[in-house]
């Protein structure tokens, strides 16, 4: 007969914080069962609410904080705790910066039972104002008698009830109430679910998600309203093919610049590019140095999106080959190549995933002369497929962009295990201040015999 699962306590409880876990949240133990505790930092006394009970583990939020920590700090948010947009700004940012290191390198152990010879100093900028792409939730809350505009809450489906955000870009985190006065002016004011946020060095885009057409009075006031804020509006009526500029403007070009490499790159609203620009701006001539790049090299960039690293790395090298799965961002890159008057460059779309990638490999002339360097900027997921289907004999460094440090120490134990590398470096980058996310880079070069 199963055991009766016991029912939270609904009075708050008080606990030791023991530890740390992976996405920040203080660890106590409560008659025998682990609880992890949002706002609660090692070393505190924490008093705190259930919110959710696992099998193994319970969730709670503290209330109150009888010893703070020294790594304790006071949010600069008026609605953290709240929105879930952020989980750590009650936590002094370098400490943010070695937890996150932490994490990486026991991953990296746990994972993929490797560690590097040398951990990378963080590469850090600005943590505030940093973030230029977002998604913000829009719901009409008929108790409320108003539009929400934001992120989620942290406990829940509901939109926060925010009128600013300190991580957005000034251009949009100042924007969160004039958005809600808008869209309560609008028709659709229960039929716009979502705003797409996308910022480049000197425009603001906005994409409107909107479940029924807008009428000609809509239409005014969104014209009305990026005039005043110097924003540029889209429409999406149904998937990502049917986003297009508002009625009668003439939407700015979106783009950014790697001056270092004399690089402009142009995107659309809807391409994938870094959220945080000051930090890409760092971390690509990182990522060339650690790579080692000469003008002799023939570098690989797989996940290439709309060139960021590729047209870099080609003012670098003897020749580069783009892959990315998404024809829109191939597309992209060619124009970006073009643009930037780049020629030793090429940019194809392959599914990267696919089991006969070699096979594929040898009908593309940039594989006939084989190619020494190789660079990895996957998704969440990693990039397993490639590593393990790939012939990487003729390689001799790899640099490895990731935002999941668990797809990268699975990963790198695949190439030090099995494919004959040795993991040289490793270590974080800031591309989300005071989230759990971990960006980081490593570096693989070929073992000698």
């Amino acid at each position: 007969m199963a055991r009766r699962r016991k029912k939270l306590p609904k009075e708050p409880v008080s606990a030791k914080i023991e530890s740390l876990s992976h996405e920040g949240r203080g660890i106590a133990r409560v008659e025998g069962k682990t609880v992890f505790v949002n706002g609660a930092l090692p070393g505190e006394e924490a008093l705190f609410q259930y919110k959710k009970q696992r099998p193994k583990y319970d969730e709670a939020h503290a209330l109150e904080i009888s010893n703070p920590a020294a790594e304790r700090v006071e949010p600069k948010c008026e609605f953290f705790g709240l929105c879930g947009g952020c989980s750590l700004q009650h936590m002094r940012h370098d400490f943010q910066i070695e937890h996150k290191q932490s994490v990486l390198m026991e991953q990296l152990m746990h994972i993929g039972k490797v560690k590097p010879k040398s951990v990378i100093p963080p590469l850090t900028g600005p943590i505030w104002g940093y973030r230029r792409k977002a998604r913000l939730g829009v719901k009409y809350v008929d108790k409320k008698q108003r539009v929400l505009v934001g992120f989620r809450e942290k406990y829940s489906p509901f939109i926060a009830d925010m009128n600013s955000c300190e991580v957005l870009h000034p251009s949009v985190g100042s924007l969160i109430e004039p958005l809600q006065c808008l869209i309560t002016e609008l028709s659709l004011i229960k039929q716009i679910p979502q705003i797409e946020v996308a910022i480049g060095d000197d425009v603001t885009a906005l994409i409107f998600r909107h479940l029924a057409d807008f009428n000609d009075e809509d239409m005014t006031r969104l014209k009305a309203f990026a005039e005043q804020y110097n924003v540029d509006i889209y429409c999406q009526s149904g998937g990502l093919d049917s986003v297009v500029p508002l009625v009668n403007t003439s939407p700015k070009q979106l783009s950014y610049s790697l001056a270092e490499f004399d690089v402009t790159l142009n995107f659309l609203p809807t391409d994938f590019t870094q959220v945080n620009l000051e930090i890409n701006r760092a971390m690509v001539p990182m990522a060339l140095e650690l790579l080692q790049v000469n003008s002799e090299d023939r570098v690989l960039d797989l996940f290439c999106g709309i060139g960021n690293f590729t047209l870099p790395l080609a003012r670098k090298a003897a020749s580069v080959l783009g892959i990315e799965g998404e024809h829109g961002l191939v597309e992209r890159a060619k124009q970006n190549a073009a643009l930037n008057n780049i020629s030793n460059v090429e940019f194809l779309a392959m599914d990267l995933a696919r089991d006969d990638l070699n096979k594929d490999f040898r009908n593309i002339d940039f594989f006939q002369g084989g190619f020494n360097k190789l660079l990895l900027d996957p998704a969440r997921n990693g990039a397993q497929e490639v590593i393990e289907k790939m012939n990487l004999k003729s390689v001799e460094r790899i640099v490895y962009i990731s935002c999941n440090p668990s797809t990268l120490a699975r990963d790198a134990g695949i190439l030090v295990n099995d494919k004959g590398f040795k993991l040289e470096q490793a270590g974080v980058m800031d591309m989300f201040p005071h989230t759990t996310h971990v960006e980081s880079i490593a570096v693989f070069s070929r073992k000698r015999k």
